[in-house]
């Protein structure tokens, strides 16, 4: 089998600038073309992963089938290319010193210095070719954290260096994505930020092999030249990449733009016919030309920062695509939610969804939220808390459990219907220790859970230490809400219905993680689908 080829995608300028989605778009293109890619994310901060960040910090954590919590970005990978990624996939700085620490401990290093050059860059090399070591990939793209410059990412950037002379530019090559930015007052797009950012790379040893450039405005051929000269890159090697206004045009821009043929070229694979993307296209369309129009209400306590929820907001465009519905997003922050005001702050929605999250701030708005779509027959979708949430209402109001509330809230109650698992009960340390990563469900037919899979056996990423105490098991089934999915292992309870209800559903898992532009996932198809009706 032929050698796998290595693609990094690297920043300059300022940070945010869509590294992520320009790596999902690149490989989507690749994908299309017949290649099997993968992508990985390089992040430079010190935590051993992103599952202790507050989410103000970084955004959502998102879990992988195999359980590891990691970068949002990994959420873009899985969603362009509709292809599971994995605990290799996601790599930090604090993996890297915790492993080489680890090895130095055991007298792995045996007695040497050890240092960030050369046994920081080696493990950083390691991990690299290990996502795509066994031949399961063509290409492997790996986009860098951060942007050049910064001290935190020059281990990485030095390891990048190290690969591309250990491998020759035929199996390795840099993708350098910069800003252009638009200056009203001269009418003029400013190439100088990118000349000073290719600059810092050069002087870290990198010479780009391709600049990709972020604009407000389209760039003029002079422009592309300019940057091509003072860059020493080929002309053809500047792609511009202009504001659009949903994350899933930048695939087509990019192949108007030929970046995949571009790379192909230089790795010297065959390029073969351009890409049809129809199904792509397909949503794209019913995407930007909905039949309806349906106002959803996300509950939540990070709403400031929406990229906290960043793979329910993408699965709501996903399921309103299918839907052929425009799915407007109405952020209501709990805290602000109240038993006296709840009517008027969730007043005109279609459909309410309580996020996941962690501890006691803002969960009393999301049981005010819960009991109003109960009981105004509202479309309601709980996720992981959000389904804890509703199983609390539901106990104080129709069970009469007055004191009823989960254990990670008030670990006095005389009532935990949501209660700590058991075993987590010895558990201190707060990384990696949740129940994380694909477990199965088996579901009753006749529930809402069963419409929408259309299956009795379902397999869903979690992400929780508390769950439904099955001490309540029978009351909660004779009162009306029914456990309609249970772990066949562990008998936990994974999904809850109301009995009765429009479309009423808890379930302990993370849907959001396994919805992708071609499969959308089929509880928030069903859950748009009551909202229309409703």
């Amino acid at each position: 089998m032929a050698e796998v080829k290595y693609i990094f995608v690297t920043g300059g300028v300022t940070s945010s600038l869509g590294k992520g989605i320009l790596s999902a778009s690149l490989a989507k293109l690749l994908q299309a073309r017949g290649y099997s890619v993968t992508i990985q994310k390089l992040d430079p901060y010190i935590n051993v992963d992103p599952g202790t960040l507050n989410p103000y910090e970084h955004g959502e954590c998102f879990v992988t089938i195999d359980g590891a919590e990691t970068d949002l970005d990994l959420g873009h990978y899985e969603r362009f290319l509709n292809v599971p990624t994995s605990q290799a996939n996601n790599v930090t700085t604090g993996r890297i010193y915790q492993s080489v620490i680890e090895k130095e401990r055991r007298g792995d290093y045996l007695g040497k210095t050890v240092q960030v050059i050369p046994h920081i860059t080696d493990e950083i090399k390691r991990r690299i070719k290990l996502v795509g070591s066994g031949n399961k990939f063509d290409i492997v793209i790996t986009e860098i954290g951060g942007t050049v410059g910064d001290i935190e990412s020059l281990p990485y950037i030095e390891s990048v260096r190290q690969l591309k002379w250990e491998m020759g530019a035929q199996n390795c090559l840099v993708i350098h994505l910069t800003l252009v930015p638009y200056l009203p007052a001269t009418g003029e797009s400013k190439t100088k930020p990118t000349q000073h950012s290719v600059k810092d790379l050069l002087e870290e040893g990198i010479q780009p092999d391709i600049l990709v450039l972020r604009t407000q405005r389209s760039l003029s051929r002079d422009v592309k030249r300019k940057v091509a000269l003072f860059c020493n890159v080929d002309e053809n090697a500047v792609v511009e990449t202009i504001d659009v206004s949903t994350i899933y045009e930048v695939p087509l821009n990019m192949l108007s733009e030929k970046l995949d043929q571009t790379v192909l070229k230089k790795l010297g694979l065959p390029v073969g016919e351009e890409p049809a993307l129809t199904e792509w296209k397909e949503f794209l369309t019913r995407l930007k030309n909905p039949k309806h129009s349906v106002k959803v209400g996300l509950v939540g306590k990070y709403i400031e920062l929406p990229d906290a929820y960043k793979s329910i907001c993408e699965s709501f465009i996903h399921a309103g695509s299918l839907n052929e519905c425009e799915v407007q997003l109405v952020l209501v922050h709990s805290e602000d939610i109240t038993e006296k005001n709840v009517s008027e702050k969730l007043k005109g929605l279609n459909g309410i969804l309580v996020a996941p999250g962690f501890g006691a701030r803002g969960i009393e708005g999301k049981i005010s939220a819960a009991r109003f779509a109960r009981e105004n027959n509202i479309p309601y979708f709980g996720i992981c808390l959000g389904m804890q949430c509703a199983v609390v209402e539901f106990a104080r109001n129709v069970l009469k459990l007055e004191d009823a509330h989960s254990t990670e809230i008030d670990h006095k109650t005389k009532n935990p219907v949501i209660d700590l698992m058991e075993e987590q009960k010895s558990i201190i340390d707060k990384g990696g220790t949740m129940r994380l990563g694909a477990y199965k469900c088996i579901i009753s037919k006749n529930s809402k859970a069963f419409e929408a899979y259309k299956r009795t056996e379902i397999i869903e990423r979690h992400r929780h230490r508390y769950e439904f105490n099955n001490r309540y098991f029978d009351d909660f089934r004779q009162n009306g809400m029914i456990p309609v999915g249970i772990n066949p292992e562990s008998n936990l309870v994974e999904i809850m219905e109301i009995a009765g209800h429009k479309w009423f559903v808890g379930v302990q898992f993370h849907p959001e993680y396994s919805s992708t532009v071609i499969n959308p996932h089929p509880l928030f198809v069903q859950f748009i689908k009551a909202c229309i009706e409703k």
